[in-house]
């Protein structure tokens, strides 16, 4: 029996992956006194960013960055994986709908180890309105209305990272089913750390270990803000062009102001949706069953369940007094955020009469 676990940790977005990696990269110094290991390139660098690179590498993807930044992450990844002995956690959810050549490399590369794939699942009513609003966040500049109409066609990427069948079908092709592990996200728990305890449980170790918690979440948009947001994007067209600058400075409205701390209503998946979003539902526990795969948590998160009796048949449609309100408040930090940066004709004005001045005393 090989002497290394890997779990690799696939997704799904949106499904508090975030805050599980987080939580790692935080411990990860208490977590390899118990031989369980998040590995990182660097001693000070943020272990997330270099799973996101080994990710990004291992899937000929080159975005989040300049040209490159992520070339050679994954022989990284390996190299540092094949060193340890005990538990290692590699934990990204781009990996989710990755090809199986692809999946065939991480198995060939990581062969000598006792490989382990962990799933976390979230039924479609919160899954998809925090995956629209993704969406928005990256730059697109779709509606609701038209995302969920591809999203029922299984086009968009998110879609194919959410087929827990087919990610599972796929990622658990040559494991034994015993190996593969299905997390299910508390459908009315605010208790993050529940979510933690059960992925902890997926991965064979003791929540206790890592008892540092985090802070970190993606913000929250609601309708008005994401709505605001979507009718930037089209401004700046921030879906084709190179926009590095514009989205560093909507990072940052995100980041601090109240535009990412949702103050309008929360955007709610619409009552002609929720058969599709159960019939799916259905069809994951089918799958799950019929698989034997390790669930844990409880089967019945992943259902829907009719819509809320008062939910109108458009719960999203926005005023024009809360987009204005949410215009504002963006526009006020951005002010903030521009005044605090150096005047770049400043400081070349300065590096000038310094290299004048030097030039001088020669």
């Amino acid at each position: 029996m090989s002497k290394r676990k890997v779990f690799l940790h696939v997704g799904a977005p949106k499904t508090g992956t975030t805050y599980v990696q987080d939580r790692l990269a935080l411990n990860a110094r208490g977590l390899a006194e118990h031989a369980v290991h998040f590995p990182n390139k660097r001693l000070f660098a943020d272990p997330t960013l270099f799973h996101f690179r080994a990710a990004l590498d291992l899937l000929d993807q080159d975005w989040g960055g300049p040209s490159g930044h992520a070339r050679g992450a994954w022989s990284s990844m390996v190299r540092m994986t094949q060193r340890r002995s005990g538990t290692v956690i590699i934990s990204h959810e781009i990996l989710a709908p990755a090809p199986a050549e692809k999946i065939a490399r991480v198995m060939n590369d990581l062969q000598g180890s006792e490989i382990h794939v962990v799933y976390t699942a979230r039924d479609m009513v919160r899954q998809l309105p925090a995956a629209w609003q993704e969406s928005i966040k990256q730059g697109r500049r779709w509606s609701f209305d038209r995302f969920l109409a591809k999203a029922e066609d299984g086009i968009p990427w998110f879609m194919r990272a959410f087929d827990l069948p087919s990610v599972l079908t796929a990622w658990g092709r040559t494991l034994p089913p015993e190996r593969i592990h299905v997390v299910t996200v508390p459908q009315r728990s605010t208790n993050e750390n529940l979510l933690w305890e059960r992925t902890c449980e997926a991965f064979g170790i003791d929540p206790t270990w890592a008892h540092l918690d985090s802070e970190r979440a993606n913000a929250g948009l609601g309708v008005a803000e994401t709505e605001l947001l979507r009718r930037l994007n089209r401004q700046l067209d921030r879906s084709t062009r190179s926009t590095a600058a514009h989205d560093e400075l909507i990072q940052t409205m995100l980041d601090r102001s109240e535009l990412g701390r949702r103050r309008s209503r929360k955007v709610q998946l619409p009552p002609a949706h929720y058969d599709w979003a159960q019939a799916e539902a259905q069809r994951w526990t089918a799958w799950v069953e019929q698989a034997g795969v390790h669930v844990v948590g409880d089967l019945a998160d992943l259902q829907t369940g009719p819509p809320p009796a008062d939910l109108p048949e458009d719960p999203n449609t926005v005023r024009s007094k809360a987009i204005t309100k949410a215009a504002v408040n963006a526009l006020t930090v951005m002010t903030r955020e521009a005044a605090s940066r150096p005047d770049p004709s400043r400081e070349l004005g300065a590096r000038i009469k310094a290299r004048a001045g030097q030039i001088r005393q020669r």
